[in-house]
């Protein structure tokens, strides 16, 4: 993946070294995407099956869980201008209009630091499914970041809600929200 671009004037490593709540959307350059690490690659019991494949990276774990992560640039016709957690509520309209907004959770993925070490966080809204008899436990998390005009998609689908729970664990730890460098 490719380090994102920074804007002239922009003081990128300041914004990467705080978390980035929804409220703090407004901190990043304006149309300098974020992106997404493929740190899932190398965590136990998990191996890519592709690769920025249509922009997208799949992972399997041993037990069945599948992930994929993509980011997607030129999202500004759903941004809502200063409002991320708007935007994100949009992103999700438009994937699913069925998600009503009522249903969406926030949480947070890593924003940017080193492995195995503390790092700031990046809200992002989470939709879980509710799992019927014998169908697969889902979640997806997503944060469109209305100034960068791009966002980040991650979905996690298991076998049941254990595997899940483990699962999502496993990418809030591993699969990082990269910010734009300096």
């Amino acid at each position: 993946m490719a380090t994102p671009t920074i804007t002239p004037g922009h003081d990128a490593a300041a914004v990467a070294a705080k978390d980035l709540p929804f409220t703090a959307g407004d901190a990043l350059a304006a149309g300098v995407a974020v992106g997404l690490s493929d740190g899932l690659r190398e965590a136990p019991g998990w191996k890519p099956v592709k690769a920025n494949v249509a922009g997208e990276n799949r992972y399997i774990k041993s037990d069945g869980c599948v992930v994929s992560a993509r980011v997607r640039a030129n999202q500004a016709a759903l941004a809502v201008a200063g409002d991320d957690k708007a935007s994100t509520v949009e992103l999700f309209k438009y994937l699913d209009p069925t998600i009503l907004p009522a249903y969406l959770k926030t949480d947070s993925l890593r924003w940017g630091g080193e492995p195995d070490k503390p790092a700031p966080s990046a809200e992002v809204l989470v939709y879980q499914g509710a799992a019927a008899a014998g169908a697969r436990s889902t979640a997806v998390l997503a944060r469109l970041f209305s100034k960068a005009g791009s966002s980040v998609y991650i979905s996690v689908s298991c076998s049941d809600p254990a595997a899940l729970a483990t699962a999502r664990a496993d990418v809030a730890r591993h699969l990082v929200v990269v910010p734009p460098a300096p």
